[in-house]
């Protein structure tokens, strides 16, 4: 029987400690492996995670600053802009938003810099500002960047992170596509050495125009590269695709990029790359 008067043994239980809060921006979770790394320190790594080298995404002007000797920089066509040419709703004040976010205002930062010691034309774009889509001004300020290699007889290389091009802007967007091969082809006349890096993600109009054109192709490790997402080709062709299909590892394999580099690599292969193109008489 049982007895309603025994006392049960209690369990005592301490509070739990709370847990020890961290600043925010001092660390950083790594998305592939889960390693927390001190901010500082991934800084200090280029932003590529010690465990796993996964690259995480990085601003046009973080790049510049890794890639380019120190105060050699030079930006010019900061003044092109986009605009809402079809009135699109929503449009002027998503721009001004993002400029105010980003601090920037485009999606393309272009100029002219050294690669220890060597002078080239860059651009380079940047994820942050509406995906760098390419609208109007983006194709715009990739166009006045290959004509200004073009006048100075120097390397031309750009950077390429773009989920495609900017549906706001309609067929002005796509008409770019166009445009920037018209001036890739204006390259390979007078002979200036084109170099394409692809960051993750080079897709849509930008995968299938001027990124897809250089005279050499590198891409960052485990970047995103083709015209239509995965998941939209496996449903139009209603089949499994291969594992790492469209990352830069599996392009590379099959021809569509020569080298797949590590950013910490990069400005090594890239001074390289510059030197050999020089001696050909590709550049100055």
């Amino acid at each position: 029987m049982f007895d309603f008067f025994r006392k049960s043994k209690y369990v005592t239980v301490r509070p739990e400690t709370p847990p020890r809060e961290i600043p925010d921006g001092l660390w950083q979770k790594c998305p592939r492996c889960g390693e927390i790394i001190f901010n500082k320190e991934l800084q200090k790594n280029l932003k590529v995670c010690p465990k796993c080298s996964y690259h995480f995404k990085i601003g046009a002007f973080e790049r510049i600053n890794y890639l380019l000797d120190e105060g050699t920089f030079s930006e010019f066509a900061q003044d092109v802009v986009g605009f809402n040419p079809l009135n699109f709703p929503g449009y002027d004040e998503k721009l001004r938003e993002t400029r105010d976010k980003t601090g920037l205002k485009e999606a393309v930062v272009t100029g002219i810099g050294k690669i220890n010691g060597q002078r080239v034309v860059i651009a380079v774009m940047d994820p942050n500002f509406i995906m760098a889509s390419m609208g109007t001004a983006v194709g715009e300020k990739i166009s006045l960047a290959m004509e200004r290699a073009i006048e100075q007889k120097l390397p031309f290389i750009v950077f390429t992170a773009s989920g495609g091009a900017r549906m706001q802007e309609g067929i002005f967007s796509l008409m770019q596509m166009t445009k920037t091969l018209q001036l890739v082809n204006r390259l390979n006349e007078e002979r200036i050495f084109y170099l394409v890096v692809m960051t993750d993600p080079t897709t849509g109009g930008v995968s299938a125009s001027f990124a897809s054109m250089g005279d050499i192709i590198l891409a960052e490790p485990g970047a995103l590269i083709g015209f239509a997402g995965p998941r939209v080709i496996e449903q139009t062709i209603r089949q499994k695709l291969p594992e790492g299909f469209q990352r830069a590892e599996f392009l590379e394999q099959h021809g569509f990029v020569d080298a797949v580099v590590s950013r910490l690599e990069l400005k090594d292969v890239i001074t390289k790359l510059l030197a050999v193109h020089s001696q050909d008489g590709l550049g100055a």
